[in-house]
């Protein structure tokens, strides 16, 4: 079985559950799991988690992101992309200053309301399923942090752009927010993902290339490790005679472990990559605990 990440350039056409499904077969284990949906016409990054990787779905998710975006003014949809019912048609009349001005006023946090067209559930329902049936029920907005917005190109009625954000972040209604800011309404009309955390576009593969990495036995060094994840977190080694209360998933303490510095003084909440000697004398990443107090317990297990 893969442990490891897999940074995955999706295409048009395919959904997140595409990919994995897609993947299963490829690399015929069932393990597998992805960060976050990203829609069906858009493109670009989408960290993959094999095998014991899973278990961090949640963390990766949970990176900032990066997108380059392509909006058309004076156009609404009920998707607030081009993929839905048109619902309206307006002049744009904002002169190219006054959209840079509009879509630059979204940096910083905003409280954004989702789209009906979302994943997200409201009474044990998606919205889209929800949205399907021609409902339309009221959303809290969210507070979402804009890091940054580089405008790429103005060209009424089109305007490109890339944006920086946090999780949960909808780029859709971004769009739809700034034409409603201008008076003239907006639309969706492309859309790439160029990151999430540290996984760039760069270092992203098709499906295609996947398989024919896997076919010639060459993908594993396209999987990122496990503990990249928890890159820059202070690291240990289980003492051999402490091994099985690590792997029974026991609280650990100080003196059962040889810790990379262990003159830093842990914090309660603080996390420690916790490694086990394996044959041939390389180490694992088996664990990452947290500090409670004066020992550690398990976070996140790997075994």
């Amino acid at each position: 079985m893969i442990n490891g990440i897999l940074v995955i350039y999706k295409e048009a056409g395919y959904t997140s559950h595409d990919v994995v499904a897609r993947l299963r077969g490829i690399l015929k284990q069932k393990k597998i799991g992805h960060t976050g949906t990203l829609d069906p016409d858009a493109m670009g990054v989408l960290p993959v988690c094999l095998g014991n990787a899973t278990k961090l779905c949640d963390m990766v998710a949970e990176g900032g992101k990066e997108y380059k975006a392509r909006m058309l003014l004076g156009v609404t949809t009920d998707t607030q992309d081009m993929s839905g019912k048109i619902l309206s048609r307006n002049e744009v009349r904002a002169s190219r200053d006054e959209i840079e001005m509009a879509v630059m006023s979204f940096v910083g946090g905003y409280e954004q309301v989702p789209p009906m067209f979302s994943a997200l559930k409201i009474g044990g329902r998606r919205l889209y399923e929800l949205a399907r049936m021609g409902r339309e029920v009221e959303r809290a907005p969210r507070r979402v942090e804009i890091s940054d917005i580089k405008i790429l190109d103005i060209n009424p009625p089109r305007v490109s752009f890339t944006v920086e954000c946090s999780k949960g972040t909808y780029i859709r209604s971004l769009c739809a927010d700034i034409g409603d800011m201008l008076g003239c309404g907006a639309a969706m009309q492309e859309l790439t993902r160029l990151r999430v955390g540290p996984y760039k576009i760069d270092d992203a593969l098709t499906l295609s290339e996947v398989e024919e990495l896997a076919d010639n036995g060459m993908l594993e060094r396209h999987i990122i490790p496990i503990d990249s994840v928890f890159e820059g977190y202070h690291s240990a080694t289980v003492r051999q005679e402490f091994h099985k209360t690590l792997m029974n998933g026991n609280k650990l303490y100080p003196y059962q472990l040889d810790i990379d510095d262990d003159g830093h003084h842990f914090l309660t909440g603080e996390l420690l990559k916790v490694y086990a000697q394996v044959p041939m004398g390389d180490k694992e990443l088996k664990a990452v605990y947290c500090c409670d107090g004066g020992c550690f317990k398990p976070y996140k297990m790997f075994l």
